[in-house]
């Protein structure tokens, strides 16, 4: 196939983004390399839009970011032959962001969502500014925006100043796995910088983008991890031959709580059809311990908060939260940047996330712990003494849930005043965003040490030829497992087979081979 074709078909297959209509399906594809497109409505309404902005510039209006400084500054007249030098200046003042930088899915989905949220046509800006970032993601420019130094008050100022940055030439991005010098890397690929007009620089540093991408990041993967939460605790209780009654649709429909509902109607999918369950259904234990009885109540609660988060995330990431917003009739000044929203949800999740962490950690103990795990050797080994078996993968677990409670803490109940107290109160939504996916990844890995010990139990359960067999979807997980990671006979370096069991979630291999065995879960 020609180049140019190939090219044409890419494009034809390009998100259309017009401000309205993004999904958070639309996300990951993007992050991971899918085209995007200004629509032509969008263009249009852009076009109209920016009118606005040019009048109040042929009148010479006092208007806050437009003819005006900002912040602090918002009374001080800004000369028109000083305007182009006034967005400039706002950038490079801006990038003062430190740390780590942002890796590149999370890079292109801020440019998305900074896009999206232009082409909304509420900011003043021309369609070639919105089109130069969509040719970013098309084309791999990915500006280096560093993690910290927004407050989430007035947007995500700093971030967002480090990608203006790239667009007018300056600051630094990746492309083609190199970093580069910003005017560098659009060189190579074949983009020439912008220079901003007025109001330009401000609509694109105000907005709460960086934070809405973190969050929005987060709570994809957390609602994936709340399957595999329910897959990994049904294979520990099929290791330590727990029930499945309390999973009874009777019992949920009596305190119908909808995250509830669907955990406990997963659990008791991939425990159907299970020997090992019905092996012992006449024993003598009256009832299991909360960490498998209570998992629809605990992993159900944790979803009920990323159903909040959802709802959220897909109201900001079609909104314009820059300052002022232009409507037909002139600008009003607002406070739309505010992150507080997003905030608050982003704690929401942090809670949420480090609890299915805490419930599972819970389990991985009463596998390893002979006096709890109904019959099975202590630390997982037939070797006891010698070796130490799975003993301190349940204190790496442990750590990690302890860690957890420490980021936990609501990052939205702080608040300091900044821009001499012109912005006196502010929503650290980009510090709770970033907590929230710290406590993500330690979920993840909580999760894969638990998935490795409830294997190794199965191991124990199944080493009789004739053993019954625990339900299909666990069955499929458990070969799934061993196909990656042996059984623990002698003590090994153990580092390795949780990073195998972590990477086995998150590739979603995990999911599928529950899924592949007994259809899709809730």
């Amino acid at each position: 196939m020609a180049a140019k074709e190939s090219e044409s078909l890419l494009e034809s297959k390009a998100l259309l983004i017009d401000g309205d209509s993004l999904a958070l399906a639309d996300l990951e594809p993007v992050a991971n390399g899918r085209k995007v497109a200004l629509a032509p409505a969008a263009q249009t309404k852009l076009s109209q839009n920016r009118q606005v902005v040019e009048a109040i510039l042929q009148e010479n209006k006092i208007v806050y970011g437009i003819t005006t400084g900002f912040g602090k500054f918002k009374d001080v007249a800004i000369k028109p032959e000083d305007g182009k030098a006034l967005q400039v200046n706002l950038v490079r003042s801006h990038a003062c962001g430190v740390g780590d930088f942002f890796d590149r899915e999370t890079c292109r989905t801020i440019l998305l969502l900074r896009a999206n949220a232009l082409a909304k046509g509420y900011s003043g800006v021309r369609p070639e500014l919105v089109n130069l970032i969509c040719q970013f993601l098309n084309r791999g420019v990915h500006p280096q925006i560093p993690e910290k130094g927004s407050l989430g008050a007035s947007g995500d100022l700093a971030p967002l100043a480090h990608l203006a940055l790239v667009l007018m030439g300056e600051g630094a991005a990746e492309y083609q796995r190199q970093i580069l010098p910003g005017e560098h890397a659009l060189n190579r690929a074949g983009l020439e910088a912008i220079s901003f007009e007025a109001k330009e620089a401000i609509a694109l540093t105000n907005g709460t983008q960086m934070m809405a991408a973190v969050s929005s990041l987060v709570l994809l993967e957390a609602e994936r991890l709340a399957k595999v939460a329910d897959i990994i605790g049904a294979m520990s209780l099929e290791a330590q031959l727990g029930s499945a009654k309390a999973f009874s649709k009777e019992i949920h429909q009596a305190r119908p709580h909808p995250g509830q509902l669907a955990s406990a109607a997963n659990l008791t999918k991939l425990l159907a059809n299970s020997a090992l369950v019905e092996s012992h259904a006449d024993c003598t234990m009256v009832q299991d311990a909360y960490s498998l009885r209570c998992m629809p109540q605990v992993h159900g609660a944790s979803r009920q908060a990323f159903v909040h988060a959802r709802q959220v995330l897909e109201i900001e990431i079609n909104s314009a939260t820059d300052n002022p917003l232009v409507f037909k009739d002139g600008t009003l000044s607002g406070g739309n940047f505010h992150g507080q929203p997003l905030a608050l949800i982003a704690d929401y999740m942090s809670i949420a996330l480090a609890e299915l962490a805490n419930i599972s950690e819970r389990r991985t103990e009463r596998l390893v712990n002979p006096a709890l795990s109904n019959g099975l050797p202590a630390f997982l080994t037939a070797y006891g003494g010698l070796n130490s078996g799975l003993m301190v993968a349940q204190y790496t677990a442990a750590a990690l849930v302890s860690e957890n409670k420490s980021l936990a803490h609501p990052a939205s109940v702080d608040s300091i005043p900044t821009s001499a107290n012109q912005e006196d109160h502010v929503s650290m939504g980009s510090i709770a965003a970033l907590k929230a996916r710290s406590i993500l990844r330690n979920l993840r890995k909580v999760l894969a040490i638990e998935l490795m010990c409830a294997a190794q139990g199965l191991d124990f359960r199944l080493s009789d030829k004739n053993a019954p067999l625990p339900g299909p979807a666990i069955h499929a997980v458990w070969q799934l497992v061993r196909q990656d990671i042996e059984h623990v006979d002698q003590d090994r370096q153990l580092y390795s087979d949780i990073a195998k069991a972590e990477e086995l979630i998150a590739s979603g291999a995990v999911l599928l081979a529950a899924e592949n065995a007994i259809g899709p879960l809730a």
